[in-house]
C-alpha cells in the first residue's frame, strides 16, 4: 500500500517533478526515434530531376519535368532525409541528341539511377513516362513591315513619303519549331490612332513568346503625315474594243478626274496620267461606263473619275 502511495505522490505534477517527467518523456522520444530510424524501410518518394544537355545548341520548348517518383528501401534515416529534401542532389539523365527524345519510360530509369542513390536500393520507377520536347537553337532574319498604314491615319489626312523603319531587319533566335513559323515579313504595330501629324516614334517587335530572342528587339518608325488637299486634272482618254457600229466614242478624246494628295506633295507633279475605256462585250443599249486611269502616283487619295454615258 506505501508503494503505490510513493508511485502516486511521484506521479503527482508539483513544481519539485513536472521537469523531470517532461524530461523522461523527452528522452524516450528520441531513444525511440532513432531506434527506429535505423531499421530499414521501403517508401515512395519524390526526387528532384535535371537533364545534362548542351544549352548552348539547344533550348527546352516546354517545361522539363523537375521531379521524379521512386519506390525504395534504406534506413529510415535515409528516407527522412529525402523526402524532407533535405541536401539531396537531383538525379541526372544524360541527353547526347535531346531533340530526338521525345518520351522517357519510367521503367528504363533503374539503371541509371542506380548509382546516384547514396544507400538506398530502388525498388521501382512509380512515374510512369517522362515527356520532352527539346529543339536545336536555331536564327533567323525577318523583315519588319507594317501592315495597312491608312489604317492610323486620321481621316482628311493622308501618307506624304515613305514609311521609313529602322532597321528594317532584326535576327532571331530561339528553338527551331518556334522560329520557322515566324513569318518572314513580320508586321509591327504603331501605337498610334487617328495620325494627324508625321510619326517618329519607337515600336516594340513582339514576337508572343519568351523563347525567343529578338536583336534588336525595338525598331524606329518613321511616318510622314500631312493633310489632304483636293485637285483636279485631265487625262488623254483611250478607247479600245470599240463594238461596229459605235462612231461617237470616237470624239471623246480627255476625261476629267479630282483626286487628293497630301499638302506636303503639292509641288510634286501627277505626271502621264492616261485614261482607258475598254468596250469589249458592250451590248446595244444605254451605258453608264468609268473609265481607268493608268500611270496615278501612289500619293494620290480618293480619286473620282468623270462617269461616260454611250448608247447605241
Amino acid at each position: 500500500m506505501a508503494l503505490i502511495q510513493s508511485i502516486l505522490s511521484f506521479l503527482r505534477f508539483n513544481n519539485k517533478n513536472w521537469k523531470v517527467i517532461l524530461l523522461c518523456i523527452f528522452a524516450a522520444a528520441i531513444f525511440w526515434i532513432f531506434n527506429s530510424l535505423n531499421k530499414n524501410y521501403s517508401a515512395s518518394i519524390d526526387f528532384p530531376l535535371a537533364f545534362d544537355y548542351d544549352q548552348e545548341s539547344y533550348v527546352a520548348v516546354k517545361s522539363l519535368p523537375d521531379e521524379i517518383k521512386l519506390n525504395v528501401t534504406g534506413l529510415g534515416w535515409d528516407l527522412f532525409r529525402k523526402s524532407a529534401g533535405l541536401k539531396v542532389p537531383p538525379l541526372r539523365i544524360p541527353l547526347e541528341n535531346p531533340s530526338e527524345v521525345k518520351k522517357i519510360v519510367g521503367a528504363t530509369l533503374p539503371a541509371l539511377f542506380s548509382g546516384q542513390m547514396e544507400g538506398l536500393q530502388i525498388n521501382f520507377v512509380i512515374t510512369d513516362t517522362l515527356h520532352l520536347q527539346i529543339d536545336p537553337k536555331v536564327r533567323k532574319r525577318i523583315k519588319i513591315k507594317i501592315d495597312s498604314v491608312e489604317q492610323y491615319v486620321r481621316a482628311g489626312y493622308g501618307i506624304s513619303g515613305p514609311i521609313v523603319i529602322t532597321p528594317d531587319t532584326v535576327w532571331l533566335e530561339g528553338p527551331q519549331s518556334l522560329v520557322t513559323i515566324v513569318p518572314d515579313n513580320f508586321l509591327v504595330k504603331p501605337d498610334a490612332n487617328n495620325l494627324d501629324e508625321s510619326f517618329d516614334e519607337s515600336v516594340m517587335v513582339d514576337i508572343s513568346s519568351n523563347l525567343i530572342q529578338v536583336n534588336p528587339s525595338i525598331v524606329q518608325v518613321s511616318i510622314p503625315v500631312s493633310k489632304l488637299v483636293q485637285m483636279s486634272d485631265s487625262a488623254s482618254l483611250t478607247i479600245i474594243n470599240i463594238p461596229r457600229g459605235l462612231k461617237t466614242v470616237a470624239e471623246i478624246d480627255k476625261i476629267h478626274f479630282r483626286y487628293e494628295i497630301p499638302a506636303d506633295l503639292q509641288s510634286n507633279q501627277v505626271g502621264q496620267v492616261k485614261a482607258e475605256l475598254d468596250l469589249e462585250g458592250l451590248q446595244r443599249g444605254s451605258h453608264k461606263l468609268v473609265p481607268r486611269l493608268l500611270n496615278l502616283p501612289s500619293f494620290v487619295r480618293n480619286v473620282a473619275v468623270d462617269t461616260l454615258y454611250i448608247s447605241y
